[in-house]
């Protein structure tokens, strides 16, 4: 089954999808965009995952709202101010999805509606009002760029994949996304922000059972400082006009679907992780011979959120104990005495630990390994056949420079 990545295109490299994005003054400067509107031509179904963390942004609320019915038909963003612990906050939220209805025609409850930004700081409307018709009148087949530059907060680069599969019938999917994270990212159902478009015809049920095994595995496999945001959203919406036969039980082409939608997580999962605040390295930790999958993942993240694990990779010092120690309170059954660890890169594979004991390794050698601007933690357990990957980076100096003034 071959998965095609496309160079570019991102959420508008499926059929019948717009975007935009521009500064429209929720940002003091003016060179950064900070709203964005991504719309189909026809309605989609439409899945979601959000953050569980108790103090929830108020746009999470009524996207969830909105999403009761499986339907969406488009996207709304603004960056800079979360919108989250306002007293006016769904009403807000909700205002945002009617300026939608406004200028597109779509109903204000086919909307998803997203924010993300500072914490309690109240939202101001007027800007993305003055902003509203610019940003419809500029939608665009290539506006997917734009739209991704609209979500940054502290991320350093944008974000945004899309990806072609084939399905029955002769029908090729094509799916696209955007995504934007860089600090508050230990997510517990989603990551920050992320947005993906397809044009695969696919009943709900069926999209929001992909998008939970995808994310399952990758989003939720994602830790850049431990710390769950309140606005995390994942939504997907198809709008299914590639003309495939309608995908309502799992067949191949639900497979084929769920593996072009892992790959697109998948990737953005990398690219969230390698932008980490401050972030020098991307660093994974891949759990293999794990007696089941839920072992191996709950290992291979409290590898990668380890502080001690951070510090020590943004150091190039293979301090292996601290992987060991990460795996010994993560809170699963493990016999420490049987595993080992290693250490990969571009520039080689080296054995710090057999059996839950060091071995002579050349000191010189690791620290090479682990100069690369991505790594790897090899952890064999020797208790089984299953594996699982966590997705991380370094923690630097930089990340404290950067979350002590982030709100000045």
């Amino acid at each position: 089954m071959h998965i095609e990545i496309l160079k570019e295109g991102g959420v508008t490299a499926p059929k019948g999808f717009r975007a935009n994005g521009l500064h429209c003054g929720i940002r003091k400067n003016k060179e950064k965009k900070d709203f964005m509107l991504i719309v189909s031509d026809v309605p989609c179904d439409a899945a979601a995952v959000y953050t569980q963390n108790l103090v929830c942004g108020a746009p999470v609320t009524v996207t969830r709202e909105n999403l009761k019915n499986g339907k969406a038909q488009a996207v709304i963003c603004n960056s800079g101010i979360a919108n989250t612990c306002n007293a006016d906050g769904i009403e807000k939220a909700e205002a945002m999805c009617a300026l939608v209805a406004q200028y597109t025609g779509i109903p204000a409850g086919d909307v998803v509606v997203a924010s993300t930004g500072v914490i309690g700081q109240p939202i101001d409307l007027a800007p993305m009002q003055n902003g509203m018709q610019a940003l419809v009148d500029g939608l665009s087949e290539h506006g997917s760029a734009a739209a991704a530059e609209a979500i940054m907060t502290t991320d350093t680069v944008k974000k945004e994949i899309a990806v072609r599969v084939a399905l029955s019938g002769g029908k090729v999917c094509t799916l696209g996304a955007i995504a934007k994270g860089s600090g508050m990212i230990h997510p517990n159902m989603a990551t920050m922000l992320s947005f993906i478009t397809t044009d695969a015809n696919i009943a709900p049920e069926m999209l929001k059972a992909a998008l939970n095994w995808c994310v399952h595995r990758s989003y939720n496999m994602l830790s850049v400082d431990g710390d769950t945001s309140t606005n995390d959203t994942v939504a997907v919406l198809a709008n299914g006009l590639c003309g495939n036969a309608r995908i309502e039980t799992q067949n191949d082409d639900y497979a084929a679907f769920c593996r072009a939608l892992f790959k697109v997580c998948n990737y953005m999962v990398r690219m969230l992780a390698k932008d980490g605040e401050g972030a020098t390295k991307l660093v994974l930790c891949e759990v293999q011979n794990a007696p089941d999958e839920e072992t191996a993942r709950v290992l291979a993240k409290s590898v990668i959120r380890s502080p001690l694990v951070k510090t020590a990779m943004f150091g190039s010092d293979a301090n292996w104990g601290r992987v060991l120690c990460a795996l010994g309170y993560a809170g699963v059954r493990v016999d420490v005495h049987k595993i080992d660890v290693r250490f990969s890169s571009a520039k080689g594979e080296i054995c710090v630990c057999t059996d839950g004991a060091g071995v002579d390794f050349s000191e010189e050698k690791a620290k090479g390994i682990l100069s690369e601007d991505a790594i790897t933690i090899l952890v064999d357990l020797k208790a089984g056949e299953a594996e699982a990957t966590a997705y991380g980076c370094d923690l630097t100096y930089d990340y404290v420079k950067i979350n002590g003034d982030y709100r000045t």
